[in-house]
């Protein structure tokens, strides 16, 4: 799914944006998530200290992942919001670093992302090193979201949310999940094209967990194949979520083996992109699963490309 894959979705959607351009095989991108938070659902804390979210970073692009994506604001259920200037002082640094890292240690095909939904955060992040902008609202809690991204010519990342991340699991209803998410995403693209936004830069996340009980996420994951007709490359951000506790009664430390699950149902059904935090598990998992049922990956591209 980058550059260098001869054999590619041809019929399908491609992700272009700067001097980027993703096209798609049967294999998803992966999307390796780097919380600068002290309050993250799953590994809060962990890499708060810049040098350690940059090793964390360097870890996750060795093992194959091909977009970091770096958040220092807390988007879990009840999260409380984050001062601009607290994100920035969380982020900024170690995006900068990052990026330096990555391009001494070869890995120069590996995008950073910024996971934020306040313009003045992407900003900043984008003049650091950041190439995508991934923002939960759909680039609608930041009125200016959308012209700094268009400005930029930046990778965007819309996805769907009801409500805030302090409201969004207050019983959330929907008629149709399906249906109305789509509908979402659909509009919210056209929208942000008529803002000016590339069409071929913007990615569709129906958002799981965000202002959706479990039953409703299963409907979404088990319904791909609606949001892929939309003719956009799909994100899904399914590690270690809620629902698996839900689906298996595991607390989030023992959430992988549901996590690598989801992963291969999603990989088979032709989404493009996994944003998770375990990307080798994930990586090994797909592969093998092809393994078995199509036959192995040559050589040249089981590796990671440098």
């Amino acid at each position: 799914m980058t550059e260098d894959h001869a054999h590619s979705r041809s019929s399908g959607p491609c992700w272009r944006f700067g001097k980027r351009h993703f096209e798609f095989d049967d294999r998803p991108l992966l999307m390796g998530i780097v919380n600068v938070t002290p309050d993250s659902f799953s590994d809060g804390g962990r890499f708060l200290d810049p040098v350690r979210a940059v090793e964390h970073g360097l870890e996750l692009a060795a093992q194959g992942a091909r977009i970091l994506d770096v958040g220092g604001e807390s988007t879990r259920p009840g999260a409380v919001p984050v001062p601009e200037s607290e994100e920035l002082r969380r982020v900024v640094p170690v995006i900068r670093r990052l990026r330096g890292h990555l391009d001494s240690a070869g890995y120069r095909d590996v995008v950073i992302s910024v996971d934020t939904t306040k313009s003045g955060v992407a900003e900043r992040a984008l003049d650091a090193g950041a190439e995508i902008v991934n923002d939960i609202s759909g680039l609608t809690f930041d009125d200016r979201m959308p012209a700094v991204c268009a400005a930029h010519g930046v990778g965007v990342v819309c996805m769907h949310i009801r409500g805030t991340p302090q409201t969004m699991q207050n019983d959330p209803r929907y008629d149709d999940v399906v249906r109305e998410v789509a509908a979402f995403l659909r509009h919210r693209t056209e929208r942000l094209v008529a803002e000016g936004i590339d069409r071929e830069a913007i990615v569709i996340d129906p958002g799981i967990g965000f202002g959706k009980t479990a039953a409703h996420n299963l409907e979404l994951l088990r319904s791909v194949g609606d949001l892929l007709a939309l003719r956009r490359p799909v994100l899904i951000g399914h590690s270690r979520k809620r629902f698996l506790k839900y689906l298996l009664g595991r607390p989030v430390e023992e959430r992988l083996a549901g996590t690598l699950g989801v992963s291969i149902a999603l990989a088979e059904a032709g989404v493009h992109v996994l944003r998770v935090h375990d990307v080798g598990a994930v990586r090994d998992a797909i592969a093998a699963y092809r393994a078995v049922k199509r036959g192995p990956l040559p050589p040249a591209t089981a590796a990671v490309a440098r």
